[in-house]
């Protein structure tokens, strides 16, 4: 297997499931309609409120976008035997494992894209420093997908892993500070929401999109779990063939 082999087939995964599982108006619409709903829930007490909600609804679409794909494409191919015939081409499992995140990777960036146009144009929200929003947007949808492939590769059915991705994605919605603050919470809550990736996107997205200042730990802090969830799925896989 050269660089060239692996680069074709990273390639040509990535263009076949975004073409087959992502990018249907159903997929596009839930990454979106879910955050949305669930934050006008939260402003209906405090509708001036929607603009501090503004970087919690995109670290959220950028959640149950990569998380929910990831689900459905690795299980699913899993189940009918289509990623067992990826096994035969002539690349690494690796590669194959990161052509799944990748594209994940890229379904949600495309979402949380069109919630930060939504929040910027339609409810005020600002971005004081574009190229920090983007390297942290990429970083966000990065572990995120890393983690739903994680967890697809743990169990054998969609609806397992949809369940199991559940067990992580409501909790992180409440303690990673996107409606309740970390400093309001207590102890306890506040000592686990430090060991959630979610934690370190929505504080980086709010400096951002605040007052501005610096997001290197938030960087560090999810480039360090990217590379151990993306570990842990390619070895998981592995262990499970």
């Amino acid at each position: 297997m050269t660089l060239q082999d692996e680069l074709e087939g990273l390639m040509a995964i990535i263009e076949k499931d975004l073409k087959a599982y992502y990018f249907k108006p159903p997929n596009i619409s839930w990454g979106i309609l879910f955050p949305l709903v669930l934050a006008l829930s939260f402003s209906l007490r405090n509708p001036e409120g929607l603009i501090e909600l503004a970087p919690g609804l995109i670290a959220m679409a950028v959640l149950f976008g990569t998380t929910s794909m990831e689900a459905i494409v690795i299980t699913f191919e899993k189940r009918v035997g289509a990623l067992e015939r990826l096994f035969l081409a002539p690349i690494s499992l690796s590669t194959i494992m990161l052509s799944k995140i990748l594209g994940g990777t890229i379904f949600g960036i495309v979402i949380s894209t069109v919630m930060t146009l939504l929040t910027t144009l339609l409810i005020g929200a600002r971005i004081t420093n574009i190229l920090g929003f983007i390297i942290l947007l990429i970083l966000t949808a990065l572990v995120h997908s890393a983690l739903g492939a994680l967890v697809a590769v743990s169990v054998k059915e969609v609806f397992e892993a949809q369940t199991l991705s559940n067990y992580f994605r409501f909790p992180m919605i409440f303690l990673c500070g996107i409606f309740i603050p970390l400093e309001k919470m207590p102890v306890v809550l506040r000592s686990l929401a430090m060991v959630l990736p979610l934690t370190y996107s929505v504080d980086g997205f709010r400096v951002l999109m605040g007052t501005g200042g610096s997001i290197l730990f938030e960087i560090a802090v999810l480039s360090l779990y990217t590379v151990l969830l993306i570990t842990l799925s390619v070895r998981l896989l592995k262990k499970n063939l």
